[in-house]
């Protein structure tokens, strides 16, 4: 019996004992062999233990329209470092510039305005001109969020405003009085942190705090639970308080840690499974880590500026990352041809 005349769940089982390498050089013998190794359900398994494919943790995949196979491929250069690296905007003045990536769109905030650009699918950057532009706020914006019917954001005035994605309409939501330095949205609930050392729960129908959380620091970032049990807020750690705590739905603080380093991250993603991309303070430095490592595994200096700005905010897809300076947006393209897969 031949090997394609194997019942296919058998063939399946004799492949997922063969790593990549082997899995590439079998897909080189015929055209047959080619079309069923290509498959998904054959490198699934595979995909799952590298960095950034798509898979998460418990199996879901973000990149469905992606193959599994192109994927593990640029994986690899996720891993090794491997990367072109571009700046696709540049600004004259200062900024502190937030970053949210849709499919194909990036969302950028630049000083008091938030603007969609598409991307181009080819090199990923940006097209010329932005489509869309989200403005309303008399300060600079400093954090923003997507839902599927909303773009929300909090400015430097203390104002955060909720504007439909479907139309004009805006609203603005009152309540703190010094810079929204963060904020978070899940299924109509708002939860925003300020310099005013307060969090304030909001819903998208109200105008005014549902509750005002005293926090006795600088609040720094915020993040509700996917069950909305439960939300987690980061302080700056300027006083005798535990800066990372999570609240339950009765607003009571039920864990709190204290911080053991002296450095700070501004932002981090997470590929959900293995990948973490962190954002330092200092010197436009991003770094990649494998959470089953002790050790960063690549890192890149973005700024050669003499003036050291942080990374504001990061976003990547399965093939690029953007990193957001003081002074540009930077592009790093993981679409390179590795050696090992072909």
């Amino acid at each position: 019996m031949i090997l394609l005349q194997l019942p296919e769940d058998v063939l399946y089982h004799i492949l997922s004992y063969l790593d990549y390498k082997s899995l590439s050089r079998l897909s080189q013998v015929c055209k047959s062999i080619y079309r069923f190794v290509n498959r998904d359900a054959v490198w699934r398994r595979i995909a799952k233990e590298f960095l950034n494919t798509g898979i998460s943790r418990d199996g879901t995949d973000i990149y469905p329209h992606i193959p599994l196979k192109e994927r593990v491929k640029i994986a690899q250069n996720w891993y090794n470092g491997v990367c072109k690296r571009a700046i696709p905007l540049k600004w004259k003045t200062q900024l502190l510039p937030w970053l949210q990536l849709e499919g194909d769109v990036l969302f950028l905030s630049q000083a008091a305005d938030i603007r969609a650009y598409h991307l181009r699918q080819d090199s990923g950057r940006l097209q010329r001109n932005p489509f869309e532009i989200y403005s309303g706020h008399n300060g600079d914006v400093c954090h923003f969020v997507l839902t599927d019917s909303h773009l929300i954001s909090g400015g430097s005035e203390g104002k955060i405003l909720v504007h439909s994605r479907t139309s004009d309409m805006s609203v603005e939501l009152s309540g703190h009085n010094q810079e929204v330095n963060c904020l978070d949205s899940k299924d109509g609930l708002i939860i925003s942190g300020s310099r005013d050392r307060t969090t304030r729960i909001w819903t998208l129908t109200s105008t005014y705090p549902r509750h005002t959380i005293p926090m006795y620091d600088r609040v720094w970032s915020v993040a509700i639970s996917p069950t909305l049990s439960s939300f987690v807020t980061g302080t700056a750690c300027c006083e005798n308080f535990s800066p990372l705590r999570i609240w339950d739905v009765e607003r009571k603080c039920v864990m709190e840690w204290e911080e053991p380093h002296d450095s700070a991250l501004y932002c981090i993603q997470t590929d959900g499974n293995h990948m973490i991309a962190s954002g330092s303070s200092y010197y436009g430095v991003v770094r990649l880590w494998d959470k089953r490592q002790t050790e960063c595994l690549q890192f890149f200096q973005l700024s050669s500026d003499p003036v050291s700005s942080p990374v504001y905010c990061l976003r990547f897809s399965s093939t690029h990352l953007y990193a957001a300076l003081a002074t540009a947006l930077h592009l790093l393209d993981f679409r390179q041809n590795p050696i090992y897969i072909r």
